[in-house]
């Protein structure tokens, strides 16, 4: 075989491991999204109330998110390849065994083992696009995954809650843990791809821990975590209790809070790769403020009592802000990182997973005050954001952008 046909069948490798992993990164959301929804449902299944039964979602998002500080660590000692692996078929065998929960309690317990064993998937495959991808390429990659979120979080949102009153959310989680382990079979015919064992000498755990610290010294790496942090609370504590709102505000039932929820991850689903490669040839800073904007504005949309085809609008402009958001936050991050791109994607997960937790949490308290007041609270907080981030975000330029010189003066 020539080289340049080696080239082509490595490139058409490269694309279908990265279909791969999209696969597995939606697989991967649409679980965590079917959750939320379930709320009620699952509320009255186990005896408890929506609060209770609420802590299903940090369960799973808080261990999620610390346990990917230590993935990274781990791939460098045992290959990303073993890692990636081993964490999939961890997420097939826990999320079986949430079928089998028999209180509130178990099912909050095997949500809490899945996130611990089913984190280290989409931060090593985030990390992966950058070793396959250059800088001036990853957008429409990083479009690909982050919109395979998006679809997760629409399909899992939607149509988890649709199938529910059908075939029970046991039956879900149990095809979930079906799907999952035939893709661990396609996902080790990339063997190659994946990674193995980086040469040594590998680094410490406290070397580990001060190249975070170094990466969160830097005013650009600063802002960008803090906003994935940030972004990722605000999304997570309105989205958690949509299901909910919906009922409490329009009396819907499983079908209806499906459908109402329809549009959730659509706009990343559709246009995901098309946002990243507007980001590769425009730049990010005004796609990432204007993205804030558009979410804070959705929200307090959904403060006054309108129709519910209108509210269920609102959930999709919701969808469209965080998709102009993590993912472009994310195509920052790959850059930060240097030839520590595994450990910069590890503390992104880890800003993201431990963001969406305590979004929840903080919601559900403010809904002390009722769902006008949280919404309202949630709304100003990202709104400021917004305007503080127009500040902030203004250097992030393309590198079209930067190298074009400027026009001649007449």
């Amino acid at each position: 075989m020539e080289r340049g046909d080696q080239e082509v069948l490595s490139e058409e490798r490269r694309e279908r491991l990265l279909r791969t992993l999209s696969f597995a990164t939606f697989l991967i959301f649409f679980q965590a999204y079917m959750i939320a929804p379930l709320i009620p449902r699952l509320s009255a299944a186990f005896g408890v109330s929506p609060q209770s039964i609420g802590l299903l979602v940090p369960a799973y998002m808080i261990p999620y998110g610390v346990s990917t500080l230590f993935y990274g660590l781990l791939s460098d000692r045992i290959g990303r390849m073993r890692i990636m692996l081993a964490s999939l078929s961890a997420f097939a065998v826990l999320t079986f065994l949430t079928a089998t929960a028999r209180s509130a309690s178990q099912m909050i317990f095997w949500r809490a083992l899945t996130g611990l064993g089913a984190s280290g998937v989409v931060p090593l495959a985030l990390a992966l696009i950058g070793a396959l991808f250059p800088f001036e390429q990853r957008g429409r990659p990083l479009g690909w995954l982050f919109g395979a979120m998006a679809g997760g979080m629409a399909f899992g949102s939607t149509f988890g809650v649709i199938l529910e009153p059908f075939v029970g959310w046991r039956l879900l989680f149990v095809a979930v843990a079906i799907a999952a382990a035939a893709l661990l079979g396609r996902l080790a015919s990339f063997r190659d791809l994946l990674g193995e064992v980086p040469p040594g000498p590998h680094p410490t755990v406290g070397r580990v821990f001060s190249g975070y610290r170094d990466l969160l010294a830097s005013g650009r790496g600063a802002r960008t975590y803090s906003y994935v942090l940030l972004n990722a609370v605000f999304h997570s504590g309105v989205f958690t209790w949509l299901g909910v709102y919906f009922q409490k505000r329009y009396g819907l039932g499983e079908v209806g809070i499906g459908l109402a929820l329809l549009g959730y991850g659509v706009p990343g689903f559709l246009l995901g790769p098309a946002i990243g490669r507007v980001a590769d040839r425009w730049g990010r800073r005004w796609l990432i403020p204007a993205g804030i904007a558009i979410a804070a504005v959705s929200a307090a949309l959904l403060i006054p009592n309108t129709p519910v085809l209108a509210a269920a609008a609102t959930v999709t402009a919701l969808s469209l802000g965080y998709d102009m958001t993590q993912p472009l936050l994310a195509g920052i991050v790959t850059a930060l990182g240097g030839q520590r791109s595994g450990q910069a994607m590890g503390l992104n997960v880890f800003a993201l997973f431990t963001g969406f937790g305590l979004g929840s949490l903080l919601f559900g308290q403010a809904l002390r005050w009722g769902f006008p007041a949280a919404l309202a609270i949630f709304s100003g907080v990202q709104l400021l954001a917004a305007l503080v981030g127009a500040a902030l975000f203004h250097s992030e330029r393309s590198k079209v952008q930067t190298n074009t010189p400027p026009p001649e003066r007449r």
